[in-house]
C-alpha cells in the first residue's frame, strides 16, 4: 500500500493512526500542501483525487491499482478488511455515538480550519486563525460533552474506537492554533492516554519523513 499524505494534514494523520493500529505497513508518499503552490494541485495528484486533497490510499488488487480517498471511507474500509482491532463497538447505539463524535470533527471542525478556507478568509480581510480557533472551541465543547456523558476510558466507552482516531489529530490542530484546552479536561485526558500508545505515537506529524 501507498499513502499519499502530508505530515500535518489532520485527515492524513487519522489514516496513519488507523494503519498503525491495524499493524499494516505502507509506503509513505509525501504531498506538500504549501510548497510549490501546493503539490496537491499538480496533475499527477489530481488524477488520484479530483478534490486535490490528501490522503489517498493506493494498493494493488488482482493486478489492478485501487485508490481510495476521504479519511472516513478509508478507515471504514480498513476496518472491514482487517477487523482486528475493531474501530467500532458491537452495540448499535454505541456505534452511532462513535459516528456522532467522528462527524463533529469531520464536518463540524476540520473543514473550518482547512487551509483553503483559511486562505480565503485572510484574502477577504478576516482573521483566519481566530475563525479556526472559534470552530475548534465550539466542536471541542461538543466532544467534551459527549465524552463526559457517554465516555469511559476513551471517547465512547472503555475501548478505543474511530472517535479516538479522529480526536487525536484534532487536539494536535487545536494546540497549533493556540486553543485554550482548559475547558475540556475529559478529552485532554483521553488524548494524553491515546498519544502514549506506541501505534498512535508513531503516526505523529513530527515523526514523519516530511516533518519540518
Amino acid at each position: 500500500m501507498k499513502l499519499y499524505n502530508y505530515c500535518r494534514s489532520s485527515a492524513s494523520y487519522r489514516v496513519r493512526i488507523g494503519l498503525s493500529l491495524k499493524g499494516l505497513t505502507f509506503e509513505y508518499v509525501p504531498v506538500h500542501l504549501i510548497k510549490n503552490g501546493g503539490e496537491q494541485h499538480a496533475e499527477p495528484h489530481i488524477r488520484r483525487n479530483r478534490m486535490a486533497q490528501v490522503p489517498v490510499l493506493e494498493w494493488d488488487e488482482g493486478g489492478k491499482t485501487m485508490e481510495l480517498t476521504q479519511s472516513v471511507a478509508i478507515l471504514e474500509y480498513l476496518d472491514e478488511r482487517h477487523p482486528e482491532p475493531p474501530f467500532f463497538p458491537r452495540d448499535p447505539l454505541a456505534r452511532a455515538a462513535v459516528r456522532r463524535s467522528v462527524e463533529i470533527v469531520n464536518s463540524g471542525i476540520q473543514p473550518l480550519q482547512n487551509l483553503h478556507l483559511m486562505a480565503e478568509i485572510k484574502r477577504l480581510g478576516g482573521d483566519d486563525r481566530a475563525f479556526a480557533r472559534a470552530a475548534n472551541e465550539r466542536g471541542l465543547a461538543a466532544l467534551e460533552h459527549e465524552a463526559a456523558n457517554g465516555g469511559g476510558a476513551f471517547s465512547v466507552g472503555d475501548s478505543l474506537t474511530l472517535a479516538d482516531i479522529f480526536l487525536v489529530p484534532q487536539m494536535y490542530s487545536a494546540r497549533r492554533l493556540g486553543v485554550d484546552l482548559t475547558p475540556y479536561p475529559k478529552i485532554v485526558r483521553i488524548d494524553e492516554r491515546l498519544t502514549q500508545m506506541p501505534a498512535i505515537a508513531a503516526a505523529h506529524p513530527d515523526r514523519q519523513p516530511d516533518a519540518q
